[in-house]
């Protein structure tokens, strides 16, 4: 397993695993709809965006990428057959240290409303908190940082 920071040409693949997840699944369409393309996505690493990719035997088997204007986690997504590896794991803790190098000490991210759907249980095991729910999603939250320092997860 290898894990490396995302370039524009791995973009294709990213979509490749992101509309195969098992939670959270989006088709292309709906992505589209979204005003998530394989454009705006290139756009976006251009910009304030950065994140990494796990590849396996040169296949992309999971990605993670924030956004260092707003602290965001804007996604993470992991290959249905590899998930329990540790590979989510990893790629969230480079995605919230390169936020948190790059200021932010509030990181938030989008999930499912459900608290039954695995991905809550991932983020909250990883330090993140309720937020709030609007327009049918649960956001959450984790402080970092100089306002992370002594809180308990």
């Amino acid at each position: 397993m290898r894990i490396r920071v995302i370039e524009e040409g791995d973009v294709p693949a990213l979509f490749a695993v992101r509309v195969v997840t098992d939670e959270n699944r989006r088709t292309r369409e709906e992505l589209t709809r979204q005003g998530i393309t394989e454009a705006s996505v290139c756009e976006r690493l251009r910009g304030t965006f950065h994140g990494w990719l796990a590849e396996e035997d040169g296949r992309v088997v999971g990605f993670a990428i924030g956004d260092r204007a707003t602290g965001e986690l804007w996604v993470i997504a992991v290959l249905p057959e590899f998930i329990e590896r540790g590979i989510g794991s990893e790629l969230m803790r480079r995605v919230e240290a390169w936020l948190e190098e790059n200021g932010c000490l509030e990181l938030w991210l989008t999930t499912d409303l459900d608290p039954r759907l695995r991905a809550y249980a991932f983020y909250r095991h990883r330090g993140w908190e309720d937020w709030k729910e609007e327009g049918g999603m649960r956001y959450m939250r984790k402080h970092v940082g100089a306002l992370g320092a002594g809180r308990q997860s």
